[in-house]
Formats: structure tokens, C-alpha cells, sequence
């Protein structure tokens, strides 16, 4: 069962430092043409009737797409779960629904598949499996576990995983597609996917 768009905020999550690829902001790098965050703005737009983007650098460019911005709260820590926190405590719908700046094959088709997983009453979070291994920042997220995020900040967990662990997760695999997962975390990242369009 899919939730109605009204019920879920769409959110980019691109509050990383970009080490990886030499410190740049990842969600203003051009990707086909464009900024790789725009790519994420679409896809959740598809699915999300409200969608929010999560920085930490460079806001005004990111602003400059219409949208609500809302960069790390102070004292929570850094990565995903720090970025996730920030928007569950921003947004007013029961569900969070986020998409990493950096995985911009991950369209709206997609999003709706994973959204499919959410079972009434019975799920927490939805989340996304290569069949090797969780890609825990594309999820599905119940706005109710917000407490219980920010106790386990709070107690210094860091790994996404860990914390998914203690909820009720529905993994949707995409084993059967799996260049829809493609990060492009690093320059030789950059080279190889724009080489395989050519």
C-alpha cells in the first residue's frame, strides 16, 4: 500500500562534506545538464506533495530552487541520522520519505516501489537492499520515531543500520535492477557513469 502524496515529505538529503569527492558540495555538481540535487527534487515531487532539501553549505544555491532548506541542527552530530532528525522535526506529515543527493538514477518509479512496502500497522521503516547490502538513506520513515532518533544520537550512534535495527523495517530489493542504486561518491565514480552513457 502506497501513501497518499499529502501524507509524505519528500527530503534530499545533501548535508554531507563530500570528502570522497574532494570536499565539493555533491548536490550542486551538474550532472546531464543539471544540479544532481534537482534530480532528487524530481523524483520525490513525483511522490511527495511536499519536498524539503537538507545542507549544510552553500544555502543560497539551494534555496535558489524554491524549496524549504534546513541545514543540521547544532549539537546533534553529522551524517544521515543527524540530517534525518533535522527534517523529521521540520516536517507535519506522518511520513518522511528520503533521497540522497548522489543516487540520481533513483527516480519516481522507483520511489513508489519502495513506498509499496509500507504496511498499515505494521511498518516503521521502509528501506531499499542490493541484495548484498542496505542503502539505508533512500527510506520510508514513520514522523513517529523521532524521539526515539534523537535518544540514539544522543547516546553517539552514528550507523544508520544500527538504529533501523531496533524498528520494524520492510526491505524492498532491487536486486534486479541495481543501476538504480549507483552513488557517485568519487571522482572515478563521476568517470565511470558519465563513460557508460557515452
Amino acid at each position: 500500500m502506497i501513501p497518499e502524496p499529502a501524507l509524505i515529505s519528500g527530503a534530499v538529503l545533501c548535508g554531507g562534506r563530500g570528502q570522497r569527492m574532494g570536499g565539493q558540495d555533491k548536490g550542486l555538481l551538474s550532472y546531464r545538464g543539471e544540479p544532481l540535487v534537482a534530480h532528487a527534487v524530481r523524483a520525490l515531487s513525483g511522490v511527495a506533495d511536499t519536498v524539503l532539501i537538507n545542507a549544510n553549505r552553500n544555502l543560497p544555491g539551494y534555496r535558489a530552487f524554491g524549496l524549504p532548506v534546513w541545514p543540521d541542527e547544532p549539537g546533534v552530530g553529522a551524517g544521515p541520522l543527524a540530517g534525518l532528525l533535522t527534517v523529521l522535526r521540520q516536517v507535519r506529515t506522518p511520513w518522511v520519505l528520503t533521497l540522497p543527493c548522489d543516487t540520481p538514477h533513483f527516480d519516481a518509479t522507483c520511489l513508489l516501489r519502495l513506498c509499496a512496502a509500507w504496511q498499515p500497522g505494521q511498518t516503521d521503516i521502509c528501506t531499499v537492499t542490493d541484495g548484498h547490502r542496505l542503502h539505508p538513506v533512500i527510506a520510508l520513515v514513520d514522523s513517529h520515531l523521532t524521539h526515539s532518533l534523537a535518544a540514539c544520537l544522543a547516546g553517539g550512534e552514528r550507523k544508520v543500520e544500527t538504529w533501523f535495527r531496533h524498528h520494524r523495517l520492510s526491505l524492498v530489493d532491487y536486486s534486479d535492477c541495481p543501476e538504480v542504486l549507483i552513488n557517485l561518491n568519487t571522482p572515478d565514480d563521476w568517470t565511470a557513469c558519465n563513460r557508460s552513457l557515452t
